[in-house]
């Protein structure tokens, strides 16, 4: 039985991977793994019948691990695609399993933000810089040599923030943070990371409603 995985669709362009990180998360993972997998674009502006059927609630990703039983949540999905298959491991130890976890929420909280004294571009540099600290003691992955389910929880996020701050805010990443430019470089460069990614144009359009420049 093939895998499949229901993921979100582009705004505008339904034949197309769309800009979830979560949903990209899912597919990083099976990749990895090398894991056969048939991906189901889903229209989020029109849902399709057969889809609500499976997600009552209407959210991606939605996976089926060939039981028929589809299951939601990416850290729930991820989980049962280690049990289900697991080699290679991508189990991230427990003391490292929430590095740069905080990462995203501050991303949005800045990239919302209006007022520049409000503190949540400090926030945001303070968690990469906590996220620097620890790959120079630890990388160049969060768990050493070898990616695991951490980076590829984190990375997708970090494209997100990359593309969405620089386009509204004309914001980078400080060149100073050396550790997690080398470490953004190596992932979004693995093969994985290429064929799972959405396109630039799309990640924007995705996020503007969002945005409150």
């Amino acid at each position: 039985m093939t895998v499949e995985v229901c993921v979100k669709a582009a705004a505008g362009a339904p034949d197309t991977l769309g800009d979830c990180p979560f949903s990209q998360r899912v597919l990083l993972t099976l990749e990895e793994k090398k894991v056969p997998y048939e991906m189901k674009l889903v229209d989020l502006g029109n849902k399709p019948e057969w889809f609500l059927k499976i997600s009552p609630e209407g959210k991606v990703p939605v996976f089926n691990s060939g039981d028929d039983k589809w299951i939601a949540d990416s850290d729930v999905i991820t989980q049962v695609i280690e049990e289900k298959f697991p080699t290679p491991s991508l189990v991230t130890p427990p003391e490292y399993a929430s590095v740069g976890s905080k990462i995203f929420p501050s991303f949005v909280k800045f990239l919302k933000s209006k007022d520049a004294s409000d503190g949540s571009e400090k926030a945001l540099l303070d968690e990469l810089q906590a996220l620097d600290e620890h790959l120079k003691a630890h990388g160049p992955y969060i768990n050493g040599e070898n990616v695991s389910a951490a980076d590829l929880n984190l990375g997708p996020k970090l494209f997100h923030l990359q593309v969405a701050l620089e386009h509204f805010k004309g914001w980078k990443i400080p060149e100073n943070l050396t550790s997690v430019h080398a470490y953004t470089k190596a992932l979004f460069s693995r093969e994985s990371f290429v064929k799972t990614k959405p396109a630039k144009e799309h990640l924007i359009a995705g996020w503007a409603p969002k945005w409150c420049g």
